[in-house]
């Protein structure tokens, strides 16, 4: 068994970047919920203890607590943000709401280097995001780092090994952050480099067994990265007891059905079964414009399609998803802590209450690019490995407002010809996501000596390494000509072609 760190999770959208960037520096990180019981943490035989941030106050009423008795364990513990706060507070220091919020980047001053900021600059730029703060440490600590609005941004007790950091380190953001965790990790946990994606495939597999014993499995392919590589994990696992199956609802890319078919038979072993029920997704979304409702409606939908093939293959008990964790802390509350919902998913927030089919989500604590990795690990070829991320709704969240047959038509045929010409450019593997956007209105145009009434198209590129944060690309501008140029020739139906300059946050990636 590899050696572990844990990360108390208190409902931080970041709490998975810290395991992330654990795991990066190959040792094996764990997410357990705030309240893991005492017996639970002993049993994982942590190096170190990590306590995430959190939109919670401690000053709060019913503010989420960890067993106090995590501190006599006589393990390393580091509290970043709430968890920094969580600490001052349980040991015997003093929190406050502060005078002047932290958000955003600040200026950080380091007094003492110590183990945690050994040779590092005496000034570096960090990511805050907090309300409160320490005004009085604990007994045995000290504070070691500064801002200008809080005199302890970082403290210790080196002779407990307890340490707190009012900034997120785990962000890209914070100057040095990823050093800050790997002397914790290294220099304060003594922890070895011994974890790689080859013992996450052992351990996953070994896991998926235990789950699913000798019954049946089905499994949503969507032909993109994260289905196929869980459907190649799966099928490592269980064999002949997985059915994959692929729901063409009517929302997908041009050729994609014929493309995915071709995809599973050439690289992905086991059974595929279509199912065709693109005029019952459409019957279901026509006059539907809020984006929420159009996902429950493809999320519920698509489990109705499910639970009609699961009467055909005979007895079924689980649904095997290629959810990641980015889906995840969009979506719900992550083990009951208070994580503020951005837009639901359509393969977690869209699931009815009662489902007939149990989950089997065995990428769910991972992102994007460590999905990719465990692709290659489990031999799937690079063009579906490097393939851009698709949403689970599909184009029903890149057609703004109303759905229906003449609106997807015009969007596939915008769409194929801006991913061939970001193919053709070398650009295309330089970008995170790139895609079209079907726009609700419609402007003025002139073809030839004739005056058209036609559909706004916009184009929408991002550069981005985990998806939590991203920047819309600096396309060249002979590229956005080419392929403005070709939408407004080739498809009937567009006129206008714009392009989206906003990043994430504020915005986010998809539209809707």
């Amino acid at each position: 068994m590899p050696q572990t760190v844990l990360v108390l999770d208190f409902g931080s959208q970041y709490t998975q970047v810290i395991a992330r960037r654990i795991r990066e520096q190959n040792v094996y990180s764990q997410v357990l919920p705030f309240d893991t019981p005492l017996a639970a943490i002993k049993k994982a035989q942590p190096l170190g203890i990590i306590l995430s941030g959190g939109p919670a106050s401690v000053l709060s009423k019913g503010a989420p607590l960890p067993d106090k008795r995590i501190f006599s364990l006589g393990v390393p513990v580091l509290g970043i943000c709430y968890g920094l706060q969580l600490m001052g507070k349980l040991l015997g220091g003093e929190v406050k709401k502060c005078e002047h919020r932290e958000y955003g980047r600040s200026q950080l001053t380091i007094k003492k280097a110590g183990k945690l900021f050994a040779k590092m600059p005496k000034s570096l730029t960090v990511w805050n995001s907090h309300g409160d703060a320490i005004v009085r440490v604990p007994q045995g600590f000290q504070g070691i780092a500064s801002t200008e609005n809080s005199d302890f941004s970082a403290i210790e007790d080196a002779k407990r090994r307890f340490y707190g950091l009012q900034f997120h380190p785990e962000v890209e953001h914070s100057q040095r952050g990823v050093e800050v965790i790997k002397n914790f990790l290294f220099s304060i946990c003594k922890c070895k480099a011994d974890w790689d994606m080859g013992d996450f495939i052992e351990a996953s597999v070994q896991k998926i067994r235990e789950q699913v014993g000798k019954k049946k499995v089905i499994l949503g392919l969507s032909g993109g990265v994260d289905s196929s590589v869980a459907a190649a994990l799966i099928d490592r696992a269980i064999g002949k007891q997985l059915t994959s199956i692929f729901v063409d609802n009517g929302l997908l890319r041009l050729n994609e059905r014929e493309e995915v078919i071709k995809l599973f038979n050439d690289h992905i072993p086991g059974k595929l079964r279509v199912a065709k029920a693109g005029s019952l997704f459409l019957g279901k979304l026509k006059g539907v414009t809020d984006p929420e409702r159009k996902r429950k409606i493809i999320g519920k939908t698509f489990i109705d399609v499910f639970d009609k093939e699961v009467k055909t293959l005979g007895e079924v008990d689980f649904l095997a998803q290629g959810t990641l964790y980015p889906d995840v802390i969009e979506s719900v509350p992550i083990g009951g802590n208070p994580a503020a919902l951005i837009k639901s998913h359509h393969n977690v927030g869209g699931l009815p209450a009662k489902m007939k089919l149990r989950l089997l989500e065995p990428l769910r604590e991972l992102f994007k690019d460590e999905v990719r990795l465990l692709g290659k690990k489990l031999g799937l070829p690079d063009h579906v490995i490097n393939r851009h991320p698709f949403p689970g709704p599909g184009l029903g969240v890149r057609v703004i407002g109303d759905i229906n047959a003449k609106r997807l038509t015009v969007l596939k045929q915008a769409d194929a010809i801006f991913i061939d010409e970001l193919r053709h450019s070398g650009w295309y593997g330089k970008l995170w996501q790139a895609f079209c956007v079907f726009l609700p209105v419609r402007s003025v145009g002139v073809m030839g000596d004739e005056r058209t009434y036609e559909n706004v198209i916009c184009l929408r590129a991002v550069t981005s390494s985990d998806a939590m944060t991203a920047d819309w690309a600096s396309l060249p501008d002979a590229l956005l000509r080419k392929v403005s140029s070709r939408i407004i020739n080739e498809v009937q139906g567009a006129n206008r072609v714009v392009y989206d300059v906003s990043s994430k946050p504020p915005s986010t990636i998809e539209w809707e």
